[in-house]
């Protein structure tokens, strides 16, 4: 009988769904982004739950205030990858003995920062004692059925595109978790992306808007692990002849004897969306991404054949299908 540490986080979350009697007639089948039931009017009631712990999900340097939005940003985060505006959350948090009256405030703080920073509110939740920190929140919000964007649409010839670049946030945690060094400018780039990471949220919404997606996730796993999710959803490969990798992450690893592809391909907690993109409404998509200030970067392309290849000035690649992992290392 294996452990949980030999299972790994994916495994144990097969063993549990394999175990749960699936819901007649579900808008959204397990294995998306979120969750979601169909309320009629053509709309989708939208939730999502996701978990913060300190040990795995706190580094040191990051304040009560920045972990407690950050465990606000990581729900939010795949609402937007699905066009979904959040409108209510509610967080359980544990509490380990000896923190203050200060730290908890500063809990509550970082909380209603996160929630009102993308248009929604903290309307409750539940507090227990725990052996470690603890926020675990789940977040609602409605959206239009035929809006909204699942991992499983992309079509082989579909542009493959990100809202942003990769890498930062495995160099900022190497800066403070292993304590390498950068100049002040890179640092504060690198370390930024771990301690106040942003959701695309205006981004999902202005793509859901234009029908031009067929597929989306969050790339909070990694790039690459994004990449192999849609591939399996869709049953369909890419193709990636740019990767989006941070300029500071390329100086960092320059730095450092480290390879950027690596840093920008199997990271985590980046929170940028990556989506395939009809090749027709490609213009549209990009300017309405550029109208509400953010940016569309286009990677790649859908292939028929289901695998994730990267072109290298060596020749293409096979890109891993790994990434973070609870119960195991990347």
């Amino acid at each position: 009988m294996r452990l949980v540490e030999e299972l790994g986080e994916r495994k144990i979350i097969d063993i549990i769904l394999g175990s749960l009697e699936a819901m007649p007639n579900v808008s959204v089948p397990f294995g998306d982004d979120v969750s979601a039931v169909d309320i009629g009017g053509g709309r989708l009631a939208v939730i999502k739950t996701d978990m913060l712990v300190g040990k795995t999900d706190v580094p040191q340097g990051m304040t009560f205030w920045q972990a407690a939005r950050k465990a606000v940003v990581m729900n939010i985060s795949d609402l937007a990858a699905k066009g979904t505006q959040p409108q209510a959350l509610l967080a359980a948090i544990g509490l380990p003995r000896g923190l203050t009256e200060k730290d908890i405030e500063q809990i509550g703080r970082g909380l209603n920062a996160g929630a009102r920073q993308y248009g929604a509110y903290v309307l409750g939740g539940d507090t227990n004692e725990a052996s470690d920190l603890i926020i675990s929140c789940a977040a609602f919000g409605t959206c239009e059925k035929r809006s909204f964007m699942r991992r499983s649409g992309a079509k082989p010839g579909d542009l493959v595109a990100t809202t942003g670049f990769f890498g930062k946030t495995s160099a900022g945690l190497k800066i403070l978790l292993e304590g390498l060094s950068a100049s002040p400018e890179v640092r504060e780039q690198l370390v930024e992306a771990v301690l106040m990471p942003q959701a695309r949220l205006k981004e999902g919404l202005a793509l859901a808007e234009t029908g031009a997606v067929s597929a989306s996730i969050d790339a909070s796993d990694g790039l690459a692990w994004s990449l192999h999710e849609i591939s399996r959803a869709s049953h369909v490969g890419f193709l990636i002849d740019i990767l989006p990798v941070a300029d500071a992450s390329v100086k960092f690893a320059e730095a450092h004897s480290l390879n950027p592809s690596e840093l920008a391909l199997y990271g985590g907690e980046e929170y940028e969306l990556v989506v395939t993109v009809k090749p027709k409404l490609w213009n549209r998509a990009e300017a309405a991404v550029k109208k509400v200030g953010g940016s569309l970067t286009k990677i790649g392309i859908v292939t028929a054949e289901p695998s994730v290849l990267l072109k290298t000035e060596e020749g293409t690649i096979a890109v891993e299908a790994r990434g973070w992992e609870h119960f195991k290392t990347a």
